[in-house]
């Protein structure tokens, strides 16, 4: 099932999984992280599931962009 998100209305929220993917990790990982309180950025529990808000992802990597110097490959 899919749902239609008009143009310049991005979710407020994404799933773990699809948050520990972006972050380079896979699900048991995000999972774990998220059990223990030591997920990179805020989840929120909701019922049975984990959420990420995007603004924090969103913040944590664009943080960690700017830690590393830009290269230019020719």
């Amino acid at each position: 099932m899919s749902v239609d998100v008009p143009i310049g209305h991005a979710p407020e929220v994404i799933g773990l999984i699809e948050a520990g993917r972006l972050l380079g990790m896979g699900r048991t990982k995000a999972y774990r992280l998220a059990q223990a309180g030591q997920f990179p950025c805020r989840v929120l529990r909701i019922g049975g599931r984990y959420a990420v808000p995007v603004r924090g992802l969103r913040a944590l990597l664009d943080h960690d962009g700017e830690s590393r110097p830009h290269t230019k490959e020719g």
